[in-house]
């Protein structure tokens, strides 16, 4: 007993102290020491691929500074912002290069995270450029390796960021539905837009579970983007580009600032 009450005077003594030097009432200095620092991780979707305004060091990642990372920083301030997402990355590049900024300071992460792994560029090149069949044949493949491989990758990630950032909010946002379906879409069929839509609904339903199941937040991003999908008129996705392939099926600008940030900005 002794002993308990001479640690609570000394605590009481440092937070006295703490509070002449700083001009702040325990209750501010406890605000102030919270976590407000913000690590934005994940792939291309997140890096901005597609967005341009690329930042020069950031080299193949291409991280833009009109991703919603970005903006968001900039509108918020955050004490620390560290942006580590790259384009191309599957959960294993998170794991191995994206994690480092991680720490007790980190109050807040965003990733996207799982299209890489499940085949995206790939799904893609084959609905364009084969048959129906092919297409809806790859899909379901992608598919079957949601169910069964997938989750477990997610689950690596995602208890890796909890174990490097205990104090931090994370949000996990998903990916928007690429196809306007009904009318006329110049080279892909009715069934193949139906089969792509349903493959990334199949595939944000999975990871907003496994974000659930480690009590992150999901960002849903299929709201937004309807109406600006391909082929709808007023898309916020690039299209098929043989000139750039590399912004191929990603967000332009209007798509990260219309689609990704305010859904971020509601759940952060």
């Amino acid at each position: 007993m002794r002993r308990s009450r001479l640690a609570a005077y000394a605590t009481s003594l440092l937070l006295a102290a703490g509070t002449a030097l700083t001009g702040a009432t325990p209750a501010q200095a406890s605000q102030q020491a919270a976590p407000t620092g913000y690590v934005a991780l994940g792939d291309s979707y997140s890096s901005g691929v597609g967005a341009g305004s690329y930042i020069s060091s950031s080299g193949d990642c291409k991280r833009s500074t009109k991703a919603y990372p970005h903006l968001w920083a900039a509108a918020h301030s955050p004490s620390s912002f560290h942006f580590t997402a790259c384009s191309g990355a599957r959960t294993g590049d998170v794991l191995a290069s994206q994690l480092g900024p991680l720490g007790p300071n980190t109050g807040l992460v965003s990733l996207t995270i799982g299209g890489n792994d499940a085949g995206f560029a790939d799904v893609m090149t084959t609905c364009v450029l084969k048959s129906d069949s092919a297409c809806v044949s790859r899909i379901n493949t992608a598919k079957a390796y949601v169910d069964s491989t997938l989750p477990g990758r997610l689950d690596s990630v995602y208890s890796a960021i909890r174990s490097k950032a205990p104090a931090a909010h994370v949000v996990v946002l998903g990916y928007p539905r690429f196809y306007k379906l009904g009318g006329t879409c110049p080279g892909l069929s009715q069934t193949k837009r139906s089969a792509i839509n349903n493959a990334s609904d199949y595939l944000n339903t999975a990871i907003a579970k496994r974000a659930a199941d480690h009590g992150f937040t999901f960002g849903d991003v299929r709201s937004p983007f309807t109406g600006h999908e391909l082929c709808s008129g007023s898309a916020w996705l690039h299209g098929l580009n043989l000139l750039n392939v590399g912004v191929s099926y990603h967000p332009k600008a209007a798509g990260q600032s219309g689609g990704y940030l305010p859904v971020f900005r509601k759940v952060a």
